[in-house]
């Protein structure tokens, strides 16, 4: 019988390296040789995103062209102009049938002007207060960066003066004001000033996200029509969102509160934080618990969790600081609070 010979080693392909390194060189770095090709460069990597996106928050909304501009003054102009003739007329008419329903009509639109003008007062203060709060945000956050001190006691000098409109931080101001003069670069500063000035207005939007979670669970499992349960919800996510702006100092009128509304739902798509359903909740209450729930008490969990995270991006929008001394309140915590113990009592 012969033996045959020994099969001989692979043919390595056209373009592959070959390998003569032994075990006794395992631990050496490879060295590709590129020849007059130059390599790849560090400065030409993209950025490597160091954490999710900052928190959305009030701002001027986008400048419209001025062909638009000019059509809704226009418009405005025109309407205005056609109500004022109707009331002339009105109290014209009024005064040929009696001087006495002729000075009560004149009155009467007095007064619906004057209204009109204080209640425009009212929502422009409104919305300069909301762009003052996202300024004071966005300044909060650049000396956090760049640890521009003086940009910090800028922005700590406005978040003093906010607190001081409020009785219940008096303490707060004056603790932060003998603490103060020890810190000596921007962080730390802005540290103490979130600490000061935020933690209570923090644990009272928490509450109120509590409250109006509970509310919506309770409404969406008890009440049987669904167009009532639509407004009741809709209406406790406004309010609840023109809460947790009054107690950041912002105080919105009807058109901020819309304006504000839609920032706070731009964060919730950019964040991605619209849907949730079962296979959220089950781990936060028990997925035993969940299957024994009616099918409209489960509906009622839902848009509680639904408005608690509303709430939430509703407070990152408000804010006029972003998270960093004190914790970002966790959406899932919420949930299990608010939620739990509406299934299981205080």
């Amino acid at each position: 019988m012969t033996s045959r010979p020994p099969n001989p080693p692979p043919k390595p392909f056209a373009n592959e390296v070959p390998n003569d390194r032994g075990p006794q060189d395992a631990a050496k770095p490879v060295m590709i040789d590129l020849g007059d090709q130059a390599g790849p460069l560090v400065a030409d990597a993209p950025a490597v995103p160091d954490g999710a996106a900052p928190p959305a928050h009030f701002s001027a909304p986008r400048r419209v062209g001025r062909v638009a501009v000019m059509f809704w003054g226009a418009l405005g102009a025109l309407v205005s102009l056609g109500l004022g003739v109707w009331v002339w007329d009105f109290v014209q008419g009024a005064l040929a049938r009696s001087p006495f329903l002729g000075a009560a009509a004149a009155i009467a639109a007095g007064a619906a002007v004057l209204a009109g003008l204080v209640a425009a007062l009212r929502e422009m203060a409104a919305i300069a207060r909301l762009r003052r709060i996202g300024r004071l945000h966005r300044a909060a956050a650049g000396a956090a960066a760049d640890a521009d001190m003086s940009q910090a006691r800028r922005v700590v000098a406005q978040l003093r003066q906010m607190a001081l409109t409020r009785h219940e931080m008096r303490w707060s101001v004056a603790r932060f004001d003998d603490q103060s003069a020890d810190q000596p670069d921007a962080s730390g500063l802005l540290a103490l000033a979130e600490v000061s000035f935020l933690t209570s207005p923090d644990q009272q939007a928490e509450a109120q996200i509590d409250l109006a979670a509970k509310r919506v669970a309770a409404v969406t499992a008890l009440v049987p029509l669904a167009l009532v349960d639509v407004i009741v919800v809709l209406a406790v996510n406004l309010r609840m969102i023109r809460r947790i702006a009054e107690i950041y100092g912002g105080r919105p009128g009807l058109i901020s509160s819309a304006r504000l509304l839609r920032a706070v739902m731009g964060h919730l798509i950019a964040t991605g934080a619209v849907a949730i359903g079962e296979d959220m909740l089950e781990p936060l209450l028990g997925s035993t618990l969940l299957g024994k729930l009616s099918r409209r008490f489960g509906e009622g969990l839902v848009n509680g969790a639904l408005t608690v995270r509303v709430g939430v991006a509703a407070l990152e929008t408000c804010r006029p600081m972003p998270f960093a001394a004190r914790a970002r309140p966790k959406t899932g915590q919420l949930i299990k609070r608010s939620l739990a113990s509406l299934i299981t009592g205080p």
